[in-house]
Protein backbone atom coordinates (compact mmCIF):
# COMPACT_ATOMS: atom_id res chain seq x y z
CA UNK A 1 0.00 0.00 0.00
CA UNK A 2 1.26 3.32 -1.09
CA UNK A 3 1.14 6.44 0.65
CA UNK A 4 -0.69 9.49 -1.21
CA UNK A 5 1.13 11.99 -1.68
CA UNK A 6 1.79 14.92 0.31
CA UNK A 7 -0.37 17.81 -0.34
CA UNK A 8 1.49 21.10 -1.78
CA UNK A 9 0.54 24.54 -0.71
CA UNK A 10 0.92 27.26 -3.70
CA UNK A 11 3.53 30.15 -2.12
CA UNK A 12 2.24 33.34 -2.14
CA UNK A 13 4.04 36.12 -3.55
CA UNK A 14 3.30 39.38 -4.21
CA UNK A 15 -0.62 41.25 -3.83
CA UNK A 16 -2.70 39.13 -6.59
CA UNK A 17 -0.53 36.37 -6.96
CA UNK A 18 -2.39 33.87 -5.21
CA UNK A 19 -3.68 30.35 -6.29
CA UNK A 20 -5.82 32.85 -8.96
CA UNK A 21 -7.48 35.78 -8.89
CA UNK A 22 -10.60 36.54 -7.06
CA UNK A 23 -14.07 36.93 -9.05
CA UNK A 24 -14.97 40.51 -8.38
CA UNK A 25 -18.57 39.66 -6.83
CA UNK A 26 -16.98 37.62 -4.33
CA UNK A 27 -14.14 40.15 -3.58
CA UNK A 28 -17.29 42.34 -3.27
CA UNK A 29 -19.02 41.00 -0.43
CA UNK A 30 -15.85 40.58 1.52
CA UNK A 31 -16.21 44.26 1.99
CA UNK A 32 -19.51 45.00 3.87
CA UNK A 33 -20.88 48.22 1.73
CA UNK A 34 -21.94 51.39 3.25
CA UNK A 35 -25.65 52.37 3.54
CA UNK A 36 -27.10 55.76 2.62
CA UNK A 37 -27.89 56.34 6.35
CA UNK A 38 -24.28 57.82 6.25
CA UNK A 39 -23.60 62.09 6.10
CA UNK A 40 -21.89 61.84 2.83
CA UNK A 41 -24.53 61.40 0.09
CA UNK A 42 -26.26 63.94 1.99
CA UNK A 43 -23.37 66.34 1.79
CA UNK A 44 -22.73 65.85 -1.74
CA UNK A 45 -26.66 66.89 -2.38
CA UNK A 46 -26.09 70.29 -0.77
CA UNK A 47 -23.04 70.68 -2.62
CA UNK A 48 -24.74 70.24 -5.93
CA UNK A 49 -27.92 72.27 -4.98
CA UNK A 50 -25.47 75.08 -3.75
CA UNK A 51 -23.49 74.44 -7.20
CA UNK A 52 -26.83 74.54 -8.86
CA UNK A 53 -28.19 77.83 -7.39
CA UNK A 54 -24.70 79.39 -8.01
CA UNK A 55 -25.09 78.68 -11.57
CA UNK A 56 -27.99 79.27 -12.41
CA UNK A 57 -27.69 82.72 -10.57
CA UNK A 58 -24.39 83.37 -12.66
CA UNK A 59 -26.09 82.21 -16.18
CA UNK A 60 -29.04 84.91 -15.34
CA UNK A 61 -26.92 87.65 -14.48
CA UNK A 62 -25.00 86.71 -17.74
CA UNK A 63 -28.02 86.61 -19.69
CA UNK A 64 -29.14 90.07 -17.84
CA UNK A 65 -26.34 91.55 -19.02
CA UNK A 66 -26.32 90.96 -22.47
CA UNK A 67 -29.73 92.14 -23.02
CA UNK A 68 -29.41 94.96 -21.48
CA UNK A 69 -26.31 95.60 -23.78
CA UNK A 70 -28.10 94.87 -26.72
CA UNK A 71 -31.24 97.03 -25.91
CA UNK A 72 -29.00 99.92 -24.77
CA UNK A 73 -26.00 99.59 -26.91
CA UNK A 74 -27.74 101.23 -30.16
CA UNK A 75 -29.96 104.37 -27.75
CA UNK A 76 -29.32 107.67 -26.52
CA UNK A 77 -31.13 109.94 -24.54
CA UNK A 78 -31.11 113.59 -24.74
CA UNK A 79 -32.22 116.04 -21.97
CA UNK A 80 -33.23 119.64 -22.15
CA UNK A 81 -33.01 121.52 -18.68
CA UNK A 82 -35.26 124.74 -19.10
CA UNK A 83 -37.63 126.56 -16.56
CA UNK A 84 -39.83 128.01 -18.55
CA UNK A 85 -42.46 124.94 -19.99
CA UNK A 86 -43.03 126.75 -23.21
CA UNK A 87 -39.61 127.60 -24.01
CA UNK A 88 -38.34 123.92 -22.97
CA UNK A 89 -41.68 122.83 -25.07
CA UNK A 90 -40.02 124.57 -28.27
CA UNK A 91 -36.06 123.18 -27.68
CA UNK A 92 -37.66 119.52 -27.03
CA UNK A 93 -39.33 119.94 -30.89
CA UNK A 94 -36.53 121.68 -32.19
CA UNK A 95 -34.31 119.32 -31.09
CA UNK A 96 -36.20 116.04 -31.74
CA UNK A 97 -36.58 117.57 -35.64
CA UNK A 98 -32.34 117.70 -36.06
CA UNK A 99 -32.34 114.13 -34.02
CA UNK A 100 -34.77 113.11 -37.35
CA UNK A 101 -33.24 114.33 -40.28
CA UNK A 102 -29.98 112.32 -39.08
CA UNK A 103 -29.24 109.25 -40.63
CA UNK A 104 -27.49 107.64 -37.43
CA UNK A 105 -31.11 107.86 -36.15
CA UNK A 106 -34.19 105.39 -36.62
CA UNK A 107 -36.43 107.03 -34.34
CA UNK A 108 -37.12 110.16 -31.91
CA UNK A 109 -39.81 110.03 -29.01
CA UNK A 110 -40.33 112.91 -26.85
CA UNK A 111 -40.98 111.28 -23.26
CA UNK A 112 -44.54 113.11 -22.18
CA UNK A 113 -44.21 115.19 -18.82
CA UNK A 114 -46.98 112.76 -17.46
CA UNK A 115 -44.89 109.67 -18.08
CA UNK A 116 -41.86 111.73 -16.71
CA UNK A 117 -43.59 112.29 -13.31
CA UNK A 118 -45.41 108.84 -13.00
CA UNK A 119 -42.11 107.70 -12.73
CA UNK A 120 -40.50 110.55 -10.30
CA UNK A 121 -43.79 109.86 -8.25
CA UNK A 122 -42.52 107.14 -6.16
CA UNK A 123 -38.93 109.04 -5.23
CA UNK A 124 -40.69 112.94 -5.02
CA UNK A 125 -44.20 111.75 -4.22
CA UNK A 126 -46.77 114.48 -5.02
CA UNK A 127 -44.50 116.75 -5.90
CA UNK A 128 -43.28 115.48 -8.94
CA UNK A 129 -46.31 116.82 -11.00
CA UNK A 130 -46.34 119.95 -9.28
CA UNK A 131 -45.68 123.34 -11.41
CA UNK A 132 -42.87 124.38 -9.05
CA UNK A 133 -40.40 121.79 -10.02
CA UNK A 134 -39.60 122.05 -13.34
CA UNK A 135 -38.57 118.47 -14.71
CA UNK A 136 -36.10 118.48 -17.90
CA UNK A 137 -37.59 117.08 -21.12
CA UNK A 138 -36.33 113.86 -22.24
CA UNK A 139 -36.17 112.74 -25.85
CA UNK A 140 -35.73 108.85 -26.36
CA UNK A 141 -33.48 108.25 -29.43
CA UNK A 142 -32.86 104.90 -30.91
CA UNK A 143 -30.63 104.22 -33.51
CA UNK A 144 -29.73 102.69 -36.77
CA UNK A 145 -26.83 100.66 -34.87
CA UNK A 146 -24.04 101.28 -32.03
CA UNK A 147 -22.92 104.68 -32.28
CA UNK A 148 -19.03 105.08 -31.67
CA UNK A 149 -17.38 107.89 -29.41
CA UNK A 150 -16.84 110.39 -32.93
CA UNK A 151 -20.44 109.88 -33.67
CA UNK A 152 -21.69 110.36 -30.26
CA UNK A 153 -19.78 113.59 -30.48
CA UNK A 154 -21.16 114.73 -33.56
CA UNK A 155 -24.64 114.30 -32.52
CA UNK A 156 -23.72 116.30 -29.33
CA UNK A 157 -22.51 119.08 -31.52
CA UNK A 158 -25.46 119.02 -33.87
CA UNK A 159 -27.36 119.18 -30.26
CA UNK A 160 -25.28 122.42 -28.77
CA UNK A 161 -25.69 124.01 -32.48
CA UNK A 162 -29.68 123.69 -32.24
CA UNK A 163 -30.43 123.97 -28.36
CA UNK A 164 -27.89 124.88 -26.08
CA UNK A 165 -29.44 123.14 -22.74
CA UNK A 166 -29.60 119.87 -25.18
CA UNK A 167 -27.24 117.34 -23.12
CA UNK A 168 -26.42 113.94 -25.05
CA UNK A 169 -26.37 110.80 -22.80
CA UNK A 170 -25.37 107.42 -24.25
CA UNK A 171 -27.52 104.69 -21.87
CA UNK A 172 -24.73 102.30 -22.57
CA UNK A 173 -22.43 104.82 -20.55
CA UNK A 174 -24.21 105.93 -17.63
CA UNK A 175 -24.87 101.95 -17.13
CA UNK A 176 -21.41 100.99 -17.40
CA UNK A 177 -21.23 100.62 -13.32
CA UNK A 178 -24.42 98.30 -13.17
CA UNK A 179 -22.46 96.27 -16.02
CA UNK A 180 -19.43 95.95 -14.06
CA UNK A 181 -21.70 94.92 -10.72
CA UNK A 182 -23.17 92.12 -12.74
CA UNK A 183 -20.24 90.90 -14.24
CA UNK A 184 -18.68 90.96 -10.54
CA UNK A 185 -21.42 88.96 -9.48
CA UNK A 186 -20.83 86.42 -11.77
CA UNK A 187 -16.72 85.96 -11.28
CA UNK A 188 -18.34 85.59 -7.50
CA UNK A 189 -20.35 82.55 -9.03
CA UNK A 190 -18.02 80.88 -10.52
CA UNK A 191 -15.70 81.15 -7.40
CA UNK A 192 -18.36 79.91 -4.92
CA UNK A 193 -18.89 77.04 -7.61
CA UNK A 194 -14.76 76.33 -7.80
CA UNK A 195 -15.09 76.65 -3.74
CA UNK A 196 -17.99 73.88 -3.57
CA UNK A 197 -15.93 71.53 -6.37
CA UNK A 198 -13.14 71.59 -4.17
CA UNK A 199 -15.46 70.95 -1.12
CA UNK A 200 -17.19 68.26 -2.61
CA UNK A 201 -13.87 66.67 -3.57
CA UNK A 202 -12.78 67.16 -0.01
CA UNK A 203 -15.49 65.30 1.32
CA UNK A 204 -15.35 61.96 -0.66
CA UNK A 205 -11.24 62.25 -0.23
CA UNK A 206 -11.86 62.02 3.99
CA UNK A 207 -15.01 59.34 3.07
CA UNK A 208 -12.80 57.23 0.88
CA UNK A 209 -9.95 57.50 2.99
CA UNK A 210 -11.82 56.49 6.57
CA UNK A 211 -13.62 53.69 4.59
CA UNK A 212 -10.33 51.70 3.21
CA UNK A 213 -9.02 52.54 6.93
CA UNK A 214 -11.98 50.83 8.62
CA UNK A 215 -11.72 47.49 5.90
CA UNK A 216 -7.86 47.68 5.56
CA UNK A 217 -7.45 44.05 7.35
CA UNK A 218 -10.37 43.06 4.91
CA UNK A 219 -8.31 44.53 1.77
CA UNK A 220 -5.20 42.39 3.34
CA UNK A 221 -7.01 39.33 3.21
CA UNK A 222 -8.20 39.74 -0.60
CA UNK A 223 -5.01 40.35 -2.03
CA UNK A 224 -3.49 36.94 0.06
CA UNK A 225 -6.38 35.13 -1.54
CA UNK A 226 -5.59 36.95 -5.41
CA UNK A 227 -7.19 39.78 -5.38
CA UNK A 228 -5.36 42.61 -7.62
CA UNK A 229 -5.24 46.30 -6.71
CA UNK A 230 -7.77 46.70 -9.61
CA UNK A 231 -10.62 44.67 -7.99
CA UNK A 232 -10.21 46.59 -4.47
CA UNK A 233 -10.31 49.72 -6.39
CA UNK A 234 -13.82 48.83 -7.73
CA UNK A 235 -14.86 47.84 -5.10
CA UNK A 236 -14.70 50.94 -3.07
CA UNK A 237 -15.82 52.91 -6.01
CA UNK A 238 -18.81 51.37 -6.80
CA UNK A 239 -19.49 52.89 -2.80
CA UNK A 240 -18.95 56.02 -4.11
CA UNK A 241 -20.87 55.63 -7.41
CA UNK A 242 -24.07 54.50 -5.63
CA UNK A 243 -23.51 57.08 -2.89
CA UNK A 244 -22.67 59.71 -5.14
CA UNK A 245 -25.06 59.59 -7.76
CA UNK A 246 -27.85 59.04 -4.97
CA UNK A 247 -26.46 62.37 -3.48
CA UNK A 248 -25.99 64.15 -7.24
CA UNK A 249 -30.14 63.22 -7.52
CA UNK A 250 -31.07 64.47 -4.22
CA UNK A 251 -29.27 67.85 -4.85
CA UNK A 252 -30.90 68.12 -8.36
CA UNK A 253 -34.10 68.13 -6.60
CA UNK A 254 -33.28 70.34 -4.03
CA UNK A 255 -31.33 73.12 -6.38
CA UNK A 256 -34.28 72.80 -9.21
CA UNK A 257 -36.63 73.81 -6.18
CA UNK A 258 -34.40 76.52 -5.03
CA UNK A 259 -34.51 77.59 -8.56
CA UNK A 260 -37.79 77.57 -8.82
CA UNK A 261 -38.80 79.46 -6.04
CA UNK A 262 -35.93 82.32 -6.24
CA UNK A 263 -37.22 82.84 -10.44
CA UNK A 264 -41.17 83.33 -8.97
CA UNK A 265 -40.09 85.86 -6.61
CA UNK A 266 -37.94 87.88 -9.02
CA UNK A 267 -40.68 87.43 -12.10
CA UNK A 268 -43.08 89.18 -8.94
CA UNK A 269 -41.31 92.12 -9.43
CA UNK A 270 -42.71 92.56 -13.36
CA UNK A 271 -39.36 94.76 -13.80
CA UNK A 272 -38.76 95.08 -17.72
CA UNK A 273 -34.71 94.79 -17.11
CA UNK A 274 -35.22 91.62 -14.75
CA UNK A 275 -36.83 90.04 -17.80
CA UNK A 276 -33.95 90.11 -19.93
CA UNK A 277 -31.87 87.50 -16.90
CA UNK A 278 -34.42 84.34 -18.29
CA UNK A 279 -32.69 81.17 -18.86
CA UNK A 280 -32.77 79.29 -22.23
CA UNK A 281 -32.26 75.58 -23.48
CA UNK A 282 -28.83 75.77 -23.23
CA UNK A 283 -28.58 77.02 -19.67
CA UNK A 284 -30.66 74.46 -18.75
CA UNK A 285 -28.28 71.61 -20.55
CA UNK A 286 -25.46 73.29 -18.57
CA UNK A 287 -27.56 72.80 -15.28
CA UNK A 288 -28.42 69.20 -15.97
CA UNK A 289 -25.16 68.75 -16.53
CA UNK A 290 -23.89 69.60 -13.06
CA UNK A 291 -24.83 66.26 -11.22
CA UNK A 292 -23.06 64.58 -13.82
CA UNK A 293 -19.90 66.30 -13.44
CA UNK A 294 -20.27 65.91 -9.47
CA UNK A 295 -20.69 62.37 -9.35
CA UNK A 296 -17.43 62.27 -12.12
CA UNK A 297 -15.86 64.66 -9.92
CA UNK A 298 -16.54 62.14 -6.97
CA UNK A 299 -15.38 59.39 -9.05
CA UNK A 300 -12.01 60.29 -9.51
CA UNK A 301 -11.42 61.68 -6.10
CA UNK A 302 -12.54 57.88 -4.73
CA UNK A 303 -10.26 56.50 -7.30
CA UNK A 304 -7.15 58.58 -6.48
CA UNK A 305 -7.78 57.99 -2.62
CA UNK A 306 -7.74 54.28 -3.11
CA UNK A 307 -4.66 53.98 -5.15
CA UNK A 308 -2.88 56.11 -2.85
CA UNK A 309 -3.87 54.01 -0.09
CA UNK A 310 -3.01 51.16 -1.78
CA UNK A 311 0.39 52.48 -2.41
CA UNK A 312 1.30 53.24 1.08
CA UNK A 313 0.38 48.85 2.02
CA UNK A 314 3.18 48.24 0.17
Amino acid sequence: MTDAPPTRIPPQGKRGDGAGPLRGNFAARLVPQTRFGGPIPWVIAILIALVIVSAAGGLALRNLASSARADLSDALTVQIVEADPQARQRDAQAAAQVLADDPLVQSVRIVPEKELADLLEPWLGAGASSDELPIPALIDVELTRRASAGEIARVEALMRDAVPDARVDAQSDWLRPVYDALAALQYLALALIALVAFATAAAVWLAARSAFANHRETVEIIHLLGGTDTQVTGIFQRSVLREASFGAAAGLMLGLAAVWLLGRQFSALDSGMLSGGGLDLGDWLVIAAIPILGVLLALLTGRITIALALRRML
